[in-house]
């Protein structure tokens, strides 16, 4: 009998240890991972220097509670003010409660000014936001909120990336458009640059603010955000997955501006920025930082891009389109996704669906050119079988 609650459709399968691009099963098979936790593992599994910080941390102070002043905290928010946008940062556990928390601030900094009636968020059709049920109700999934009623309110909902929607949209209750910068649940799309240059001119002539979510996506693009060719500055960034490397962290990074709501007492997080994570934070940067590693993510993404495309032009019936940028990758296939997934498993490589009938790819940011071929391989031998 089992015990565990069955909210997964789990894989008939189990792994017992893992190394970079690869997880092992206790009978020795080894799987291509391109999973990685779903976009979690961006230095692969057991990275040497993560685990050596991890291990050195343990030793020393695992949790202590956020009524004193906590050192590694304070050290790996600078570490990402110093490189990002960001003036200030409060970190979280998951990517669903960075996201909770950008809401909350958008809310707060527009009850402090004197405007408490801004208080909704325009979301997106096929967003993703996280599980709890702020987040649920942001992303409005039909099968994500069943059964969860009542509505939590608070959210207007429009196309995807349809500027003329979102205007129509607005009104005086209006505090922040919220966007994933490239959908992941939603199938691997990405919003263009020039797309978020015009959000960015929509909040700024409506006095509101711009969420941009870059919980999957921070890291994998080859920049540290994917927004940041497009050259605008977001009030608020909820970052999760990558950032810690397969540790439970996420974060919330916002501006000095709208900084201004939030004040002792009004937020907090258990475990949210204790040693241990800080510890795995700052072992992720210390590789992220190091000369050229993103410029090669990117060269690795162009790589794979490649590869991808020369499949998609010789099995046309299969592959419909490449999406993605970087090392986040996703194939929108004419052939059931979930069956394609399969059969990937079946040639012992790991890969993850998404809305649309996409497969998701979510390859380390540390694969080797070979390993990519690998991958290469194992699905050009699926679109053979399925073409």
């Amino acid at each position: 009998m089992k015990a565990l609650l069955d909210t997964y459709a789990r894989k008939p399968i189990s792994f017992t240890k893992g190394r970079g691009s690869y997880l092992f099963t206790e009978s020795g098979d080894k799987y291509l991972d391109f999973v990685q936790g779903i976009a979690v593992n961006v230095l692969g599994h057991c990275h040497e220097h993560l685990v050596k910080a991890i291990q050195t941390q343990s030793k020393k102070l695992w949790h202590v509670s956020n009524a004193f002043e906590i050192p590694e905290q304070e050290r790996l928010a600078k570490r990402l003010v110093e490189n990002t946008f960001a003036d200030f940062v409060c970190f979280q556990n998951s990517g669903t409660e960075a996201t909770e928390a950008s809401i909350k601030i958008a809310r707060k900094y527009f009850h402090k000014i004197g405007k408490p009636e801004k208080n909704r968020v325009i979301t997106f059709k096929g967003a993703f936001h996280g599980r709890t049920l702020a987040a649920l109700f942001a992303g409005n999934n039909p099968k994500h909120i069943e059964g969860f009623g009542p509505k939590v309110d608070g959210f207007d909902q429009v196309p995807f990336a349809d500027h003329e929607a979102i205007k129509k949209a607005i009104n005086k209750k209006t505090a922040a458009i919220m966007i994933e910068t490239i959908m992941g649940e939603g199938g691997i799309k990405v919003v263009p640059d020039f797309c978020i240059k015009g959000l960015r001119k929509i909040c700024d002539e409506h006095d509101i603010l711009l969420i941009l979510d870059e919980v999957q996506s921070a890291y994998r693009t080859g920049n540290f955000f994917a927004f940041e060719n497009s050259g605008i500055t977001p009030d608020i960034v909820p970052i999760a997955k990558g950032i810690g490397g397969g540790f439970p962290l996420g974060a919330c990074l916002v501006t000095k501006k709208v900084s201004v709501g939030m004040t002792p007492g009004s937020h907090g997080s258990t475990f949210g920025g204790n040693p241990l994570a800080m510890a795995a934070g700052h072992a992720v940067l210390d590789i992220i930082f190091k000369k050229g590693f993103l410029e090669n993510v990117k060269e690795k993404g162009k790589y794979f891009d490649q590869g991808l495309n020369k499949i998609k032009n010789k099995y046309p019936k299969v592959i419909e389109e490449i999406r993605g940028i970087g090392l986040m990758k996703g194939l929108k296939v004419l052939v059931d996704n979930v069956e394609f997934i399969k059969k990937l498993m079946n040639h012992k490589m790991l890969t993850v669906k998404a809305e649309e009938n996409v497969i998701r790819l979510f390859p380390p940011l540390i694969v080797q050119n070979k390993e990519l071929d690998e991958a290469l391989s194992k699905i050009e031998k699926v679109c053979k079988e399925m073409s």
